[in-house]
Order: C-alpha cells, then sequence, then structure tokens
C-alpha cells in the first residue's frame, strides 16, 4: 500500500528543491498570490521535473500536496493539525514520526517531514514567534505562542531520534464543571461539594499524571470564586482562563534571553504576589523550590488558594511536595510535612486511563501531620469500574464551610 509519509520520504530531495524555488518565486512577487496560484506553480513543477517520470499515480497527489502545504502556509505539514479544533496535542518525534491525540487516542499522521532540517526550521520559527532564540547552545525552547498553543521544542543535537517538537493546544472556550460532569469526569454530588469547598475559602491542591487534566480541572474549579475576590493568578506557561473575575492579576514566568538575562521564575513572581493585596493566589503548577513560597502564601491568610503538581496518588503527591520544598530549604522533614498539613486543606487527584478519559478518582481532607504522618481524611474514591463514589466520611474541619453559610453532601 502506498502511504503518503513513505511517498514524502522517497521524494523528499525533489520535493524541497521545488519548494525552494516557489519560495524564491515568491519573494520575487509584489504581493503574496493565492493559495491557487501556488498549488497550481507546485502542479506545474512536479510535472516538469524528473519525479514525475517515476511516480505512481497515487503517489503524485501525495508530492503535490506536500509541495504546496510548504510552500504556501508559515507552518507548511502541521497547518491543518493546528487548525483542526478536533487535535488536542501534537507530538512529532523526529522527522518520520507524527502522533496526535484526537479524541482521547492517540493516532499516528500518515506524513512526514522530508528531513531534520526542515523540522528544525518549523522549531525555530514557533520560536521566533515568541520572541525565543533556539540555537545548539540554547537547543531546548518552552513558551506559550500567542494563538494561546504550549510548544516545546528540542533540537537534535540533544535528541537521539532527531528534533522533538510537542504542541498542546487549548480550547478557545474553557470547559466548565458541568461539562466534566457530562463526560463521566466527575459525579454531580463531587462537584458540588468541591464548589463549596471553594466558595468556603478551603486551600485545593489537584493532583495527576501528565495529560490528566490538571490544569482543566483547576479552571473549571475557578468558576465558584466569587467575582468580586481579588486573584492573582500564576503560570509557567499561561494556560487558564479565569473570565469571570474582574480584579485579577495574571502573571507568567519569563526565560533568560540569549545572554542569560532577563529570567523571571515562578518562586520571584510568587513572592511578589504577596504584594498585591490578593484575597487567593492561584499557582498553576508547582515543579521545584517554589513550592517553599506557594506553601508560605496557603500559610499567611490566602485562604481558598489553589494550585496543581504532578503525582501518582495523593499520597505520592505529598511526598512530592515534601522532596521539592527540601530542594531549597534546610528544615527538617518533619517541619515541612507540618508545613504542609497546615497549608493545603483538600487534595483532589485525577487520572487519565487507558482509553484517554480524564477522572477525579481521589478527594481528600488533609487533617493534619501526627508527628510521624499525614492524616488524611478521604472523601472520595474511584470504584472497581472507576466511577467516583463517595466514602460516607463527613469533612472533620467544618469551621470555614459554616462561616459561608455552605452546605456539603455529608
Amino acid at each position: 500500500m502506498i502511504t503518503r509519509r513513505d511517498t514524502i520520504l522517497k521524494y523528499s530531495e525533489g520535493i524541497d528543491e521545488i519548494v525552494a524555488d516557489i519560495r524564491r518565486w515568491l519573494t520575487g512577487e509584489d504581493s503574496f498570490p493565492g493559495p491557487e496560484r501556488i498549488r497550481l506553480r507546485a502542479e506545474e513543477a512536479f510535472f516538469s521535473s524528473s519525479m514525475a517520470r517515476e511516480a505512481e499515480i497515487p503517489e503524485i497527489r501525495f508530492v503535490i500536496d506536500a509541495i504546496f502545504e510548504r510552500a504556501a502556509f508559515k507552518y507548511g505539514i502541521l497547518t491543518g493539525l493546528l487548525e483542526d479544533a478536533s487535535v488536542n496535542e501534537i507530538m512529532v518525534n523526529g522527522p518520520t514520526d507524527i502522533f496526535i491525540e484526537k479524541d482521547r487516542q492517540l493516532v499516528k499522521v500518515d506524513d512526514a517531514f522530508t528531513s531534520a532540517e526542515e523540522l528544525e526550521e518549523i522549531i525555530r520559527m514557533f520560536a521566533s514567534d515568541i520572541h525565543r532564540e533556539i540555537n545548539e547552545a540554547n537547543p531546548i525552547v518552552d513558551a506559550r505562542l500567542p494563538t494561546g498553543f504550549r510548544v516545546n521544542g528540542v533540537l537534535r543535537n540533544i535528541a537521539l531520534n532527531g528534533p522533538i517538537l510537542t504542541i498542546r493546544k487549548f480550547r478557545e472556550k474553557s470547559i466548565e464543571m458541568e461539562d466534566l460532569i457530562a463526560a463521566g469526569s466527575i459525579t454531580e454530588e463531587c462537584a458540588d461539594d468541591l464548589k463549596a469547598l471553594v466558595r468556603s475559602g478551603y486551600s485545593i491542591f489537584i493532583s495527576g499524571g501528565t495529560s490528566s487534566g490538571k490544569t482543566t480541572f483547576l479552571n473549571a474549579l475557578t468558576a465558584a470564586i466569587d467575582p468580586r475576590e481579588r486573584v492573582i493568578i500564576i503560570e509557567d506557561s499561561a494556560e487558564l482562563m479565569i473570565d469571570h473575575l474582574d480584579n485579577k492579576v495574571h502573571l507568567e514566568c519569563r526565560s533568560a534571553n540569549s545572554i542569560g538575562k532577563g529570567e523571571v521564575t515562578m518562586e520571584q513572581l510568587i513572592r511578589t504576589s504577596l504584594r498585591m493585596r490578593p484575597d487567593r493566589i492561584i499557582v498553576g503548577e508547582v515543579r521545584g523550590k517554589e513550592v517553599v513560597d506557594m506553601i508560605q502564601a496557603m500559610n499567611t491568610g490566602h485562604d481558598g488558594s489553589m494550585s496543581t503538581g504532578h503525582g501518582n496518588s495523593i499520597r505520592g503527591m505529598l511526598n512530592r511536595l515534601e522532596t521539592m520544598y527540601l530542594m531549597d530549604s534546610q528544615i527538617s522533614v518533619s517541619s515541612v510535612r507540618n508545613q504542609i498539613a497546615n497549608a493545603v486543606d483538600i487534595f483532589v487527584h485525577l487520572r487519565r486511563d487507558a482509553h484517554g478519559m480524564r477522572r477525579v478518582c481521589e478527594v481528600a481532607e488533609l487533617t493534619g501531620f501526627d508527628g510521624q504522618d499525614y492524616s488524611i481524611n478521604y472523601l472520595y474514591t474511584s470504584g472497581n469500574d472507576g466511577v467516583l463514589v463517595s466514602t460516607g466520611n463527613g469533612l472533620t474541619d467544618r469551621e470555614r464551610l459554616e462561616r459561608a453559610g455552605e452546605r456539603l453532601s455529608r
């Protein structure tokens, strides 16, 4: 069977030559021709080349499309995937292997780049869009595009199977809690309880693995925040869309420039946010020593603050928080555990199952630290079928709940 991917690899040199010729022609034009003229030029160039004498019938369309896409569009063969709203993530593992996540499934795309050079050119183009520089001395770019997409690119000098490009796309309209209930990600009972806890000012930490839906869930949960509150949002790459709040400040980290200057870390942003008179602080994701400042912020009167982190369970997330805290602190483990127990009230853990379904699988109250271990009161857990069920346990610390006039299901 003749595939597009195999055809591109077979005629890669010829495709590159024609694309280069068309780009030279475009440079000489007074205005950018329409797609029809570019496609016509691609067809004429193909049938005038030696490829036309070698190509089989199915290969002709593949080659002409390949030439047209590279000549007509800034992002070449990725353009269609970037514009396809049903594609959530694009993963390019070297020039010959392209995968996407679509409808919760990973799918291999029948396409390829002609060379590692072409793929690296695309990565550099993404970097230039956000005024970043990527080269052999600085071979990684990780940033948010003006479209809101998050891009991570790695050049081949540190990637064994060629340049790597990962693009995570975010919806123009944020997913609401009702959407998650309808999708089966959370039960209505649990969602109502969590919204009541947010309104009452309990500090909430959301954990889960990569692509488990942490940011999406955090975004949905923030809808319960009173719009009269002042909220400071801090992210490594801006992803949250909290539209109902008028009095908000959205801060984003910044990488150092080509001479190593201008870096702004999450640690710095959390510290400066404390001087902005926040009612709540929302930290998109903690990955390192900034957890110290986040915990301190939660312990200094900013009730209802929220954050996310990578962990394989609630207990696993607690261990990771300890490790991250100790990266920048010389205090004892028991002191760290005590501070974490005083800072975080509620943990929510999400998991992405084998079918791509993202679900809340654990909700627990962190009730304290007894000097040896954390005291955890599980409110919801997953049954054998993966569906969230109540444990029957009630919330231990109900003071803020009662003060806010809120009620839980138990």
